[in-house]
């Protein structure tokens, strides 16, 4: 069992759900209203993204994964394309 896996899972597992289901966009940083073309699609893409890095992350701190540091390096560059991704096609 992997202590900060867990921690992170459950982490990005709430703000997940914040973000996606209960549509709290103002706890993405740099979040504009005004400038996001669809703000319930990027709620449910970023949120979405976050539920599911988190679900992974918590079941491999679970199941006891070893060494922690390429599945939170593998996070971080599937959020930085994420953010890429929404900047080029959501904002106008």
């Amino acid at each position: 069992m992997t202590v900060d896996l867990i921690v992170f899972g459950l982490i990005f597992l709430v703000l997940g759900y914040l973000i996606g289901v209960k549509k709290m966009t103002f706890l993405l940083a740099g979040f504009n209203e005004q400038r996001v073309r669809d703000k319930d699609r990027l709620g449910r893409l970023v949120g979405g993204a976050m539920g599911a890095l988190g679900a992974i992350m918590l079941m491999a701190g679970l199941f006891g994964a070893e060494p922690a540091q390429p599945l939170l390096v593998g996070s971080v560059i599937v959020m930085l394309l994420l953010v890429v991704y929404v900047n080029a096609k959501m904002v106008e």
